[in-house]
């Protein structure tokens, strides 16, 4: 969802959890693959997507 451009509101209301902890949840990907903001991130999944359907 982060990947989608999705808010952290957004993200909650689908999860049906709260914001906080998506937000603490955004923090430790970003903290676990060394990025320094949700861009980065969404990049991140759509440049290593492809390798996943590799088989």
């Amino acid at each position: 969802m982060l990947s989608e451009g999705l808010s952290n509101k957004e993200i909650a209301s689908r999860l049906v959890v709260t914001e906080y902890t998506v937000k603490k949840h955004v923090s430790q990907v970003l903290s676990k693959l060394e990025l320094t903001d949700r861009t980065k991130a969404a990049l991140f999944y759509h440049q290593n997507a492809m390798f996943q359907n590799i088989g």
